[in-house]
This record gives C-alpha cells, structure tokens and sequence, in this order.
C-alpha cells in the first residue's frame, strides 16, 4: 500500500497533465470495456432469439401399425399414419406480436443497466475531481506546515522561540499528513474502481475539472424530459403492452387446435389410403391462463402508477437541492474572491501581531471554510449528474 501511494504522489505532481482524460471519454472507455455491459448484452441477445423461438409448426408425427391376424387365415394389418398439428391460424400472428413486444423490452432492459452503470462510474470520476482538487491545498497546507516548523524550530534554537510553538506546528503537521495521505489513499482506491469497471483495463482519471453543467430547465420541463426517458418507466409501461398480448395470445390458445396428415391402411390384401384429419378441444388446457394475465397486467399498472408518483418527488426533491446547493455556492465564490486569508494570517504571524496558536486556530477554520467548499461543489455536480441521467 505505501508503495501505491508512493507511485500515485509521483503521478500526482509530477505527471499530472499526462495522463489526464475528461469525464465522457473515461465513460465512454467504460462502455466499451465494461463486462457487465458484455454480459448483460449477450444475455438479452440470447433473450430475443428466445422470444423467438415456440411460434412454429409442431414437429409431423408418424406412426406404424403391423398388427398379425389370428387365425392365421385372418390375415395381417399394416396402418401408417402421418400427421401435422397446428395451432388456430390466429395464434401465430399474436405470438408474433408478443415477441416483438418482448424483444422491445429487452432493449429498454439493457439500456437501464448501462444506464446505471455509467451513472455508477460518473459518480465515481466526480468523487475522484473532489479527491484531486482536495489533495492540492492539503500539499500546499503540509508544506507550509513544515516550513513553519522548521521556523520554530530554528528560533528555539537560537533562543527565539518556545518549545510550545515548536509542539503546536508539529501537531499542525501531523494531522495534515494524515489527511494528505489519507486521500492519497482514496484516490488510489477510486482509481482501481475505475480500472474494475473498465474491465480491468488500467485507465486513470486525475482531472481537477468537473464536467459542464449545462443549463437546467425549470422543474415542469426538466420533469417532463426526465420521465419521458425514464426507461424504468419505459419497461413498466412496456409490461402492460407484454401482458395484453399474452390475454391475446392465450385467447386464441383457447381456439381449438388442428391437425391434418395421410393415413394408409392395409388389410387381406386391400389397401385404403386418403386423407387424416382431426381437432383438438382445449377444454382443460388453458382454463385460468387469461385471469392470471389480466391479474399481471394489474400488477403493471399498479406498479407504473407507483413508480410514476415516487419517481416525480424523487426528482422534485433532487431540483430542490440543485437550487439550494447552486446558491450556496454563489456565496462561497463570492468570498473565495476576496483576498487570501492564509496571506494575512502569515503577515501577521511574521509580525508578531498573533501567537502561533492565533495563527492554527484561525488557519483551521480557513482550511475547514475551504474544505466544506469542495465538498458541497462535489454535492452539487452528483445532484446535477442523477438529474441528467437520463441523457447517459
């Protein structure tokens, strides 16, 4: 582990514009690369030809008869009969129509996985922005720090200073460190995460960046736009499509089947041939098929009814805090424009207008100010990234 982290501090400051790569290009190597995405592609692929299969012809069936007389003068009987079972002409048309209806759902399927996935990973390159942008205060806040300290450390030498000074900038010291290599080692964790979801192909996100928030429209019509490409929403509707064909396709199950085929019969020397036909009553078959569809196709309404109105103060309760969160930004930049407090802080240190616990004191509640800023930016882009997911 100390070793990675070695390796990353290396990359970090050293190699930080080589390796650099924008929030869509990582999302669109995941795409590529990602086995889950692989998979769940072939699975639905393999889900179609399913759906395709069942609507043919039954296999032709024959039979052989050769029954010996008795008496033997009796003679012998030698029947061959050959037939083809068929479905109601009707049924195959509406099986048709359900496939098509399945092999539609399966693409809405696969596209809310991908969907989530790339969500999954875009929240992770926002975490890993949060974690580089961090990481450049706290380098700057260490070695200051440990200026700082050998300062002190100099005037005590000297007779200048105390041991009290020298034990504060120490601790100071300490707890940044650890921070520092604290998310050091977060960001080296979330790079892996990015390597699992590229397949294990090595990729490394080190943007300082967010990406470009484009203009949000206002709640009604970003409401609107989002369910309109909600394909949760897609596939709950589209189960209720999938249910009335299979009333439909059970419907006409329940229509007697058929069967045609020759029949050839031989007997004392005579022989019959001619034409086999038969129907088939599916009294008992299908009895309760077409209940237990419309009960399913309740289900579906309820369940997109459901989702419909949790899905919309979902996204009423993520506009609220991208409005929130947009405001209190607004204010953060606008002190963040003012003049740099650590600047003043080291002035007055040097002038011996404050003590050095004055100075720790007042640059903790600076660095506390800072980080609470990046942390609530973070926020907003994560808010911004689940409201626009459906343009993934």
């Amino acid at each position: 582990m100390k070793n990675r982290l070695l390796l990353f501090l290396a990359l970090f400051f050293f190699g930080l514009g080589y390796s650099q790569s924008n929030m869509d290009a990582v999302l669109a190597e995941i795409a590529k690369n990602n086995k889950t995405i692989q998979a769940n592609t072939q699975y639905w692929s393999a889900q179609k030809v399913q759906y395709q299969t069942g609507n043919s012809l039954y296999n032709p069936t024959v039979e052989y008869d050769y029954l010996k007389g008795s008496p033997a003068n009796a003679g012998n009987q030698t029947d061959i009969v050959v037939t083809q079972s068929f479905d109601f002409p009707t049924v195959y048309g509406k099986k048709k129509q359900l496939a098509k209806q399945q092999i539609l759902q399966a693409d809405l399927y696969l596209q809310a996985a991908n969907q989530e996935l790339l969500l999954e990973a875009k929240m992770i390159c926002i975490e890993l922005v949060y974690r580089n942008k961090l990481q450049i205060p706290l380098a700057k806040r260490k070695e200051a720090t440990e200026k700082w300290l050998g300062h002190f450390k100099k005037k005590l030498e000297t007779g200048d200073g105390t041991i009290l000074d020298v034990n504060k900038a120490e601790i100071q010291l300490l707890e940044i460190k650890k921070q520092f290599l604290e998310n050091a080692s977060f960001i080296v964790k979330l790079n892996e995460q990015l390597t699992g979801l590229n397949g294990g192909t090595g990729i490394a996100f080190n943007d300082v960046a967010y990406f470009d928030v484009p203009v949000v429209a206002a709640f009604e019509t970003l409401e609107k736009e989002i369910e309109a490409q909600d394909y949760i929403r897609k596939t709950l509707e589209q189960e209720k499509v999938i249910a009335q064909k299979q009333i439909e396709v059970n419907k006409a199950l329940a229509l007697p089947k058929m069967e045609v085929g020759y029949h050839y019969q031989g007997l004392l020397g005579q022989t019959y041939n001619g034409i086999h036909t038969g129907i088939s009553l599916p009294l008992w078959e299908s009895k309760n098929r077409v209940k237990l569809e419309k009960a399913k196709m309740s289900f579906a309404e309820t369940a997109l009814a459901g989702h419909t109105n949790e899905h919309y103060y979902e996204i009423k309760q993520l506009y609220g805090r991208y409005e929130s969160l947009k405001s209190i930004l607004r204010d953060y930049e606008k002190i963040n424009q003012s003049v740099e407090p650590i600047k003043l802080l080291d002035k007055a240190l040097s002038a011996g207008q404050i003590s050095v616990l004055e100075y720790f004191v007042e640059l903790n509640y600076y660095n506390s100010t800072s980080n609470s800023y990046l942390e609530i930016e973070k926020e907003y882009y994560e808010v911004v990234a689940t409201l626009l997911k459906y343009q993934l």
